[in-house]
């Protein structure tokens, strides 16, 4: 006779033992959970996280200051091409 109790062939103590180790499994995922959730956060991460809450502000932030500096570089572009110019005139007038 055979020491098999049900239909599938497991016996009491396979059971348990599956338990215990499914127990186990889930004991250490959880406490891995609680380690993660307590451990101190450097600032990059608290940083990153910030920035990804107020991504619509930051986009509206950068669209301005990307329009200023385009303005600036247009305003540049006109004092060296002003400057050129002058350069040019001091030259004749000097005679070089």
């Amino acid at each position: 006779m055979s020491s098999q109790n049900g239909k599938n062939g497991h016996n009491g103590a396979d059971l348990k033992s599956n338990l215990i180790w499914l127990g186990v499994g889930v004991g250490t995922v959880v406490g891995v959970a609680v380690v993660m959730n307590r451990r101190k956060k450097d600032p990059w991460t608290v940083a990153t996280k910030r920035v990804a809450a107020n991504t619509s502000d930051l986009a509206a932030v950068s669209k301005d200051i990307i329009e200023r500096v385009r303005i600036i570089y247009g305003e540049a572009r006109k004092v060296a091409e002003e400057a050129t110019d002058l350069w040019a005139e001091g030259r004749k007038l000097v005679g070089a």
